[in-house]
């Protein structure tokens, strides 16, 4: 993913932005046009590198949003401990507007959609035998990226209504510089799906480390997860399963965890390497004696959830420095942070055939059984919809899935209802300031 010197990338993103930073000394770059930096097919490539390393920033899919979705549903199974006041107060659900992290996502989240927006306004200069795939990894990044601004920014679909609830500006244009008012839940989540469909027309099941047709799948099935359209999800599940299929593979447990380079069932993660990008996963999850902060503990209510004997539930390691306990998912600050694993699309297609009755690609004990024997559990002949959605809750804990769930099943976290103000980012107020057009969430003021 991170092939090109990272300055050659900021150099190309700052073209393609047009704008001008303090930390930066391009001279003179407010001269220097967007036709310039996107000519030719080669620099709208290295942009597409570039999409691809904003996407995998600290404060995005670098680990921050990940995070920050299981310390809002941390509902008394995780803890945290650290000195950093932005992401205590998303644990504590005391956000204001503010925050340093929630503006964060704000602005890298629209950094990243800009990118995007900038390459498909120049594919007509891409070689025609490359447009349908830069287009295809293009909107995946600008539809996962909108995907998570609207899971966080926007109230839950579950709440009903999604038509005239607010969710976030659709920026469609590059470097738009107008008041855009936010646009309904609804069409946000249309946009995304036209962007995600596409994706997968056009991607191949296997693309190296870059966006595939089962990641774009994959985030297309978590998208009708959300909408409760389960047979959307698994549908989309069962499609991008279809296509993983000699390509991905469950791989051990422990197997599919900090790991330098893709296991066979990583769908997508983002990369690090010693030289470049970063894993903020290991930097708030790991012990100091791994090179984290040692900021989240797992609590006792979590970790007896695991029956006994599964794997999954000795998966976590007792900190020698302070006694606390902690996942062993996130050890190694320069492994790649992995976002989609294919245990997670046998999930979705469990749960969603289960609940419309069907067994489309597979039955729904057999799709669980698949996850469970993984981690060295007798089958279960005979799952009801709990035990499904609590396989998923052990399977994929700590990877960024908990805030989202709970706000879907229409549950609870930490005394909050899954429609409450206080699990929804407030617009940061500095984006207020600049567009007045932009209506603040229930709870946060005017």
């Amino acid at each position: 993913m991170k092939n090109i010197k990272i300055y050659s990338i900021l150099f190309l993103s700052f073209l393609v932005l047009g704008s001008c930073t303090d930390q930066l000394d391009l001279n003179p770059p407010q001269d220097i046009d967007n036709s310039i930096a996107l000519n030719s097919d080669a620099n709208v490539k290295t942009v597409l590198i570039g999409a691809y390393d904003a996407l995998s920033d600290g404060d995005l899919f670098g680990g921050n949003t990940q995070r920050n979705s299981e310390l809002l549903g941390a509902d008394d199974e995780l803890q945290f401990s650290g000195t950093f006041g932005d992401p205590s107060d998303i644990w504590r659900k005391e956000m204001t507007v503010i925050n340093g992290d929630v503006a964060d996502l704000w602005l890298d989240g629209y950094n990243t959609i800009n990118i995007a927006n900038n390459i498909l306004a120049s594919l007509e200069v891409v070689n025609e035998e490359d447009q349908a795939l830069v287009e295809a990894e293009s909107r995946f990044i600008r539809g996962l990226m909108y995907f998570e601004l609207v899971l966080f920014f926007g109230p839950s679909y579950a709440e009903g209504s999604p038509s005239s609830l607010p969710g976030v500006p659709l920026v469609t244009e590059p470097n738009n510089v107008d008041p855009v008012e936010r646009a309904s839940v609804q069409a946000v989540y249309d946009f995304i799906i036209d962007d995600l469909e596409f994706a997968i027309a056009n991607l191949p099941a296997e693309n190296g480390v870059y966006a595939n047709s089962v990641a774009a799948g994959a985030i297309l099935s978590r998208v009708y997860l959300q909408m409760a359209d389960y047979a959307g999800a698994r549908d989309a599940a069962n499609a991008a399963l279809t296509a993983a299929n000699g390509v991905y593979d469950l791989t051990t447990f422990a197997g599919a965890f900090n790991n330098q380079s893709n296991s066979i069932e990583d769908v997508f993660s983002i990369q690090v390497t010693t030289q470049d990008g970063v894993n903020n996963m290991q930097l708030f999850f790991a012990a100091s004696s791994f090179g984290g902060r040692g900021d989240i503990e797992i609590q006792q209510k979590h970790l007896d959830m695991y029956e006994a004997g599964d794997v999954r539930g000795s998966f976590f390691y007792t900190d020698a420095a302070t006694g606390d306990t902690r996942t062993s998912k996130w050890t190694d600050q320069f492994a790649n942070v992995t976002y989609i694993r294919l245990a997670e699309l046998y999930l979705t297609r469990a749960e969603a055939n289960f609940r419309e009755g069907t067994a489309i690609g597979d039955t729904p004990a057999n799709d669980l059984n698949r996850i469970r024997g993984r981690a060295g559990l007798l089958p279960n002949l005979t799952p009801t919809l709990n035990d499904i959605l609590m396989e998923r809750k052990l399977e994929l804990a700590f990877e960024g899935h908990s805030i989202h769930d709970i706000k879907r099943l229409q549950g609870t976290t930490d005394g909050f209802a899954y429609d409450a103000n206080e699990l929804v980012f407030p617009i940061p107020d500095r984006e207020r300031n600049i567009n007045p057009d932009l209506r603040q969430n229930d709870g946060y003021g005017n």
